[in-house]
């Protein structure tokens, strides 16, 4: 049974472009376990949405490898929390961002804390 959180959460949660090809080689070859492990090892996945991960790639399902390209998955995902969440910047809330961003969404702290930068910076707040 497919977890609208933990999907959401994979769907905008970076992860690099080889640990992704490794993670859908093992599950090619049966061996979940691994390639949840795998995925959690190179990124901020929680085990909820590494699982769901897993099935994307395993269905051929491409992850963002970028918090640029994150962002523009939420956006795809749920516009209207990005605008709620641009609010928040513009009035300088950023934990309450982070803190709506993961209420909404299931993503981790730090893969929160590191979305909001990036919609940070694209308002023209430096980000790191």
């Amino acid at each position: 049974m497919t977890d609208t959180k933990a999907r959401t959460a994979a769907l905008i949660t970076p992860v690099g472009q080889e640990a992704q090809d490794e993670a859908r080689a093992l599950a090619a070859d049966g061996r979940t376990g691994k390639a949840v492990r795998r995925l959690r090892r190179g990124s901020w996945l929680k085990r909820g949405p590494a699982r769901e991960a897993v099935e994307m790639l395993a269905g051929g399902h491409a992850l963002p490898t970028s918090n640029a390209q994150a962002l523009a998955a939420l956006r795809r995902l749920d516009a209207a929390l990005v605008v709620e969440l641009t609010a928040l910047l513009d009035d300088g809330q950023q934990i309450a961002a982070v803190k709506l961003l993961r209420e909404r969404t299931g993503i981790d702290l730090a893969g929160g804390y590191h979305l909001v930068l990036e919609l940070g910076g694209e308002q023209g707040t430096p980000s790191p």
